[in-house]
């Protein structure tokens, strides 16, 4: 600590001592006839994630065309980001209604303001509040001999943190303050447009995107999380719909992503994720495309199959750093 104090720091003994780890009761819903258990606040991915599914659950996925399904999965995640930023922080600090946002009743009216013809500007939303003028997280999962289940995920935020050891220490110290909201209604590093709900306070617990999550459908058991900052969340959900469609790790952890968060208003994805012809019919509807060139993620992930009692697992294609390893 005095190195962090000499180097302008403002910690003190009496900040250390007073830390306390909080456990939260995990976020658990159903989808499609499968048991989802994701991240509590402060981490605001097993809120999104439910929020997500609920609305795609009033949707015939397999029986849509490809730009209609990736279309009603792009405004369901506008949604829930849009929530996300404005409800979502520390349950220490800010009074959340997360029973709302997580029922199938509010998911089912926003739904119905879906058109299935035209994107949704996400300043046209209830809620809306104008803006004023690698090695960073990582994710594990486990499931060992004994059924036990780990989805963990561990972050310093950017990459490298703050960039700074403790002298004398070898701890990297993270730089989580900017997953606060600093600026209400200006963007953080990752470009979130968050309110007062996280805005930063002595003692509070940032917001973060993790989501480390387990399925359940009664015949197998998904472990899965990825890092990603603000595209965490919506890289779970298409991993989950991978799932819940009947694929294995591999597929989950492989497939091109695509994300909407609200603001800004525009769909990221990566190569592969959209066709040209669905691009076309996407922007038809009126979403804004931005492909990246570079790949977001490193997704790791484990599958136990109870029809034949096997495990399989798979690590993200995109990180030579992850390793599947089935023993």
């Amino acid at each position: 600590m005095q190195g962090v104090v000499h180097d302008g720091g403002i910690w003190s003994a009496a900040d250390l001592a007073n830390y306390r780890v909080a456990e939260r009761k995990p976020i658990r819903f159903a989808y499609r006839g499968a048991t989802v258990v994701s991240a509590a606040p402060p981490a605001a991915g097993g809120v999104v994630l439910a929020e997500m599914l609920h609305i795609l659950g009033g949707f015939d996925l397999s029986r849509l065309a490809e730009d209609a399904r990736d279309h009603v999965i792009i405004e369901a995640m506008r949604r829930a980001y849009r929530d996300r930023n404005a409800y979502l922080g520390d349950p220490d600090f800010v009074k959340m209604p997360i029973a709302r946002l997580i029922s199938e009743d509010y998911a089912a009216g926003l739904q119905a303001s879906i058109r299935m013809d035209r994107a949704t500007a996400s300043d046209s939303l209830p809620g809306y509040a104008p803006r004023d003028s690698g090695p960073h997280t990582t994710h594990f999962s486990v499931i060992d001999a004994d059924s036990n289940l780990v989805a963990g995920t561990l972050t310093v935020n950017l990459s490298f943190g703050s960039a700074y050891v403790a002298p004398g220490t070898g701890l990297l110290l993270n730089n989580e303050l900017d997953d606060f909201a600093a600026k209400p209604g200006a963007p953080n590093a990752y470009g979130l447009v968050q309110y007062a709900a996280n805005a930063i306070a002595p003692g509070k617990r940032p917001l973060s995107s993790m989501t480390p999550t387990f399925v359940f459908d009664g015949k197998r058991t998904a472990v899965l999380g990825t890092p990603g900052g603000s595209r965490i969340t919506t890289m779970v959900l298409l991993g989950v719909l991978d799932f819940m469609a009947g694929h294995g790790p591999r597929s989950w952890v492989s497939l091109p992503r695509f994300h909407h968060q609200f603001l800004p208003d525009s769909v990221s994805f990566e190569p592969g994720a959209f066709s040209a012809d669905v691009q076309a019919k996407l922007q038809a509807r009126g979403h804004n495309l931005r492909g990246r060139s570079r790949r977001w993620g490193s997704m790791n992930a484990v599958m136990w199959d109870r029809n034949n009692n096997t495990l399989s697992a798979a690590s993200d294609p995109r990180n030579e750093d992850g390793k599947a390893v089935v023993e």
